[in-house]
């Protein structure tokens, strides 16, 4: 007799791994919903699939192992049944009656078929996902753009006012739309929610959020908001490279500008203070006695 395997599953995660795209990815192969999969983490030992070979139990246990899950194979023992045992074979179930879904049905695919190698990149919606050095290039880009529609904003506020002023409202609602959008990928790469996008308007939270979106790493594998991104490309990796300079200008230009405040404070300070002296040139101020006069005088009081 062949000897036969089995699966078994006891809610063991691979390392890096969150826990809902597990279930994510395994709702995905056994063509079942997430609540489904609920009663494979229940703590307990449990036997995904039964009287299979070597190689076919192999075959499953990659699978599983695809979806971000550890399980092991198992020998099965072998079922001595006599013939007073077995039953009468049963009818076969009419085409028409649908067959009942199992979760623990066998994969029909590996996962690898069921998720994009990558997903789609599409710097113009909150779908998808983006990593750290794309989010980067892309920014960069954005602020390059940001940077010529405000010099051709201030070139129509010269001409016309209003021009200038509705020209900047449109290019201002564009920016942070873009932003929004891009924003909302690379938090999706990480597993969070765009909604945590909103601790940029919190005080003091909102100048350390974006350090840390630019910061944080993605999931390496597919997550509740799709696959992961393609390679970044050398164009990708130049532009995220030239935040270097950049910030180095920005911090530069902040010391500069700081430093010229403050000697300005202290010319100002100066001068006040130089008009409170008093002048030298008074020509109401007494003047010395004449040494010789004052003889005189004395002389005149003895006689």
């Amino acid at each position: 007799m062949a000897e036969h395997f089995k699966i078994v599953f006891e809610g063991a995660l691979r390392n890096g791994v969150e826990l809902q795209t597990a279930k994510l990815n395994l709702a995905q192969l056994f063509k079942t919903d997430v609540a489904a999969i609920e009663r494979l983490f229940g703590g307990r030992p449990v036997t995904v699939k039964r009287g299979l070979t070597h190689d076919d139990a192999e075959r499953y246990l990659k699978a599983l192992n695809d979806a971000g899950v550890d399980a092991r194979i198992e020998p099965e023992a072998p079922v001595a049944l006599s013939l007073e045992e077995i039953e009468e074979p049963q009818a076969p179930r009419p085409a028409s009656e649908p067959a009942a879904t199992s979760p623990y049905a066998p994969p029909r695919s590996a996962v690898t078929q069921d998720w994009p190698a990558v997903g789609e990149l599409n710097v113009f919606t909150v779908q998808g996902r983006i990593g750290r050095l794309r989010y980067l290039a892309w920014s960069m880009v954005l602020m390059f753009v940001a940077l010529i529609m405000f010099a051709v904003c201030m070139t129509l506020m010269s001409m016309s006012l209003i021009t200038g002023g509705l020209f900047g409202a449109v290019a201002f609602v564009v920016f942070l739309v873009v932003s929004i959008q891009i924003g909302s990928q690379r938090l999706h790469d990480a597993g969070w929610s765009a909604w945590l996008l909103l601790l940029n308007l919190v005080p003091f939270v909102g100048s350390v959020f974006p350090f840390l979106m630019m910061a944080v790493p993605g999931n390496t594998g597919p997550n509740q908001y799709g696959a992961p991104q393609p390679p970044n490309s050398k164009g990708v990796k130049i532009l995220a490279a030239l935040w270097v300079p950049a910030m180095i200008i920005i911090v530069v230009g902040v010391l500069m500008g700081g430093l010229q405040t403050f000697q300005d404070e202290v010319e100002i300070t100066t001068s006040e203070y130089e008009q409170t002296l008093p002048y030298d040139d008074d020509t109401d101020a007494v003047q010395p006695t004449d040494p010789s006069g004052a003889a005189d005088s004395s002389d005149e009081d003895d006689q």
